[in-house]
């Protein structure tokens, strides 16, 4: 009589189950004491801005508790081989792909730099098969014991889903929306730089210029960086201007733009320096020190930006 799904399904489970209560990690100890970088980085990764977490009386975070355990890239030489014995029945079975899905942790005491960490785990259960939206597998529930310096410090019970994944349904191919042709990036407009804009709108290229001390100033700022006086004015450039320095660019190619191309910093007539598209001439010809002179390019219905066209001559 051959054997329903159901029956082989509970009888590999039984095969499962006899792991249960098995050691996954044997006398296990971390790779470095509890320490202030570490303590410190996984403040910062978290935005955690405690003070319980620095000075002379400093704690480790309780949620870094596993931190102290983990093997790292080169992994740990203290996971038993029932784990992997246990790995790999279900692998053999097809339950090939994990995903972690839970973590429970109780704390005992707070870790203090300088502990040393040392943990035992265990194979505490694997559930039955169950069918979840990513496929059919068993839930694999490990529980370590975390001691510093020999005393009880925590508890880590951790759960993953060992499955096959489910069989993607093919969906019927549905039509492509038509191509809309890419936009260039829309400037950043504030209140400090509307005024640019503004002048730009009208076919002008607009420098601010300190009221107190007279510096000229490009890009435009709220305040003089050099005497820090928030009053000023603006004055039209002439639109001459030098390459003092460009690049071409191959790569990464961006929608709206057609690589290669070159992208200048022009030094005006006026001293100050602004960045742009070379136009008029072929990208391989831009030299440095070449004149270039303002244009207005209209790169779709509602954006016109600067740029200058070279001259070869």
């Amino acid at each position: 009589m051959t054997a329903t799904a159901d029956e082989e399904a509970a009888r590999f489970h039984e095969l499962l189950k006899a792991f249960e209560g098995r050691p996954a990690a044997t006398a296990g100890r971390a790779k470095d004491p509890v320490n202030e970088p570490m303590i410190r980085h996984w403040c910062e990764a978290m935005g955690d801005t405690s003070p319980a977490y620095t000075g002379p009386d400093a704690i480790a975070p309780p949620t870094m508790l596993q931190a102290w355990t983990m093997g790292g890239l080169s992994g740990h030489s203290d996971r038993s081989c029932a784990y992997d014995q246990l790995l790999a029945l279900l692998d053999g079975a097809g339950c090939t792909s994990v995903v972690a899905t839970d973590c429970e942790q109780e704390y005992l005491r707070p870790l203090r730099p300088g502990d040393a960490v040392t943990f035992d785990a265990v194979i505490e259960s694997v559930s039955p098969r169950k069918t979840t939206k990513l496929g059919t597998g068993h839930f694999v529930t490990t529980r370590m014991d975390v001691r510093a310096n020999g005393e009880p410090a925590g508890t880590h019970r951790f759960r993953i889903l060992k499955y096959r994944p489910a069989a993607v349904t093919a969906q019927p191919a549905r039509p492509l929306p038509p191509k809309q042709p890419a936009r260039r990036p829309r400037p950043v407009i504030n209140r400090d730089n509307h005024g640019f804009w503004e002048g730009v709108r009208a076919h002008r290229l607009l420098i601010q210029r300190c009221s107190s001390c007279a510096t000229l100033r490009f890009p435009w700022l709220p305040g003089c960086n050099a005497c820090a006086s928030p009053e000023w004015d603006t004055f039209e450039a002439s639109g001459a201007g030098t390459v003092f320095s460009y690049v071409v660019m191959h790569h990464p190619p961006f929608p709206a733009f057609d690589p290669p191309y070159a992208v200048a910093l022009v030094e005006l007539a006026e001293g100050v320096r602004m960045i742009g598209n070379i136009t008029g001439v072929p990208y391989d010809k831009v030299r440095i020190g070449m004149p270039v002179r303002l244009e207005f390019l209209r790169v779709d219905e509602d954006l016109e930006l600067p740029v200058f066209r070279g001259s070869e001559g």
